[in-house]
């Protein structure tokens, strides 16, 4: 296990920085071996398990820690009774439903695991936006074969207050779906967090791309793709100008923010702004640990997206199985005040919407080039290298994720580095 301990000059606050895997969530001692035994059953029988599983547990659902718990373990993921998904974590059992099934692949990358509480901020934002919606469950449970698999350790963060008050929490990182056909070849890919209308877009975008892929000859496959994503290309532009114009703005923002070419390893605090909603949890911890690097507000004009953003509020409004997980883990009384309920699933809808766009009109439309370029597309483990060194910022060549920088001096033996 690998750790930082830093000294922060303030009020004696200790923060120390984990990239170590998290441990599954513990079982309760109460727990039974029988429950046990069925999970490992069950999970072996893939969503069909899951079914008999939910039916035969159904009236405890509610109720039960233990069986929540179990469930978890059964799918795989955390808070797995709000969506119900069944997730394979072994890719090649994933093709071989696809391939039983004629469904395409959701394989989604992050940094932690996402059965575990403490993954990184956008994979819990997935399970708590994208997931539980109640037309993205269908949709998924359907037409989808579900894999995930870790990319890394995520980063984690403990305050200790010193007065037996903890605050944890995630920093870096970034998630992202690939749409794969049967032998795990990529298709498209989805870049960081949408609001769950224009997610839902991009799914079924790609499941009929997908499945015509699927169909023709090896010759006609490339050029397939090429003009998919050439057209996909087209229409991003068009829908930038148009919003440009629906807006009056002459001077836009670049569509592309990100750093090329550069010898400088990407900081924490960039990387970190790429993706609005989780920047707003991670950018105290950031600004404390990284203190005078780049501020993300400097990065792109902030005022033109955000209007850009009040556009597509729609597409990233909650459905209320989604509201109802944000109460359950946010709010420790059964009758929150309506007024902060409703107050933080605004600022929080508000939040992915600029994702939406951002993401969008960034990282997906460089994802396009690249499938038109044919640079390093067709190779799932190539792809996903060159999304997280160029597009998120966090290169595996970087052990540190930009967070222990060696241009700059701590005072600390080895720079704390352990």
């Amino acid at each position: 296990m690998k750790s930082h301990l830093l000294k922060i000059p303030f009020a004696l606050i200790l923060v120390s920085v984990s990239l170590s895997q998290a441990a599954y969530t513990q079982t309760p001692i109460s727990k039974t071996s029988k429950l046990s035994q069925e999970v490992a059953v069950m999970r072996q029988q893939g969503p069909k398990g899951l079914e008999a599983f939910l039916k035969s547990h159904a009236n405890e659902l509610n109720s039960s820690p233990e069986i929540r718990q179990a469930l978890d373990k059964l799918c795989q993921q955390r808070d797995c009774y709000a969506s119900k998904l069944y997730w394979y974590t072994d890719l090649e059992q994933a093709k071989a439903a696809a391939k039983a099934s004629g469904k395409p692949i959701l394989s989604l990358r992050l940094l932690g695991n996402l059965d575990t509480d403490l993954s990184c901020a956008n994979s819990r934002f997935f399970r708590v936006a994208l997931y539980p919606n109640a037309e993205i469950s269908q949709k998924l449970r359907e037409d989808f074969i579900l894999h995930w698999q870790s990319v890394r350790p995520v980063p984690k963060v403990t305050i200790d207050f010193g007065d037996g008050r903890k605050l944890e929490r995630t920093i870096t990182g970034n998630s992202i779906h690939y749409i794969l056909d049967s032998s795990g070849r990529p298709i498209d890919a989805i870049p960081g967090l949408y609001g769950p209308k224009a997610f839902l877009r991009q799914l079924q975008q790609a499941e009929v791309a997908t499945k015509q892929y699927s169909k023709l000859g090896k010759s006609q496959q490339e050029a397939f793709l090429q003009k998919y994503h050439r057209d996909r290309l087209n229409s991003i532009q068009t829908q930038w100008t148009a919003d440009l114009s629906k807006l009056g703005i002459q001077s836009p923002p670049r569509l592309v923010e990100l750093p090329s070419n550069s010898s400088e390893p990407p900081n924490a605090t960039v990387a970190g702004s790429l993706a609005v909603t989780k920047m707003r949890v991670e950018s105290p911890l950031l600004n404390t640990l990284q203190p005078g690097q780049n501020n993300p507000s400097e990065i792109t004009d902030q005022a033109t997206w955000n209007r850009i953003a009040r556009l597509y509020t729609s597409d990233a409004k909650l459905d209320q199985n989604s509201i109802a997980l944000i109460r359950s883990k946010k709010f420790q009384s059964a009758n929150p005040q309506k007024d902060g309920l409703a107050r933080l699933v605004s600022n929080f809808e508000t939040a992915i919407a600029l994702d939406t766009v951002r993401n969008e009109y960034m990282l997906h439309r460089q994802i396009h080039q690249w499938f038109v370029q044919g640079n390093q597309t067709s190779n799932l483990d190539a792809l996903n290298e060159k999304v997280y060194a160029e597009l998120f910022l966090t290169p595996s060549s970087d052990p540190w994720l930009g967070l222990a920088p060696d241009d700059v001096y701590s005072a600390i033996d080895n720079d704390g580095v352990k």
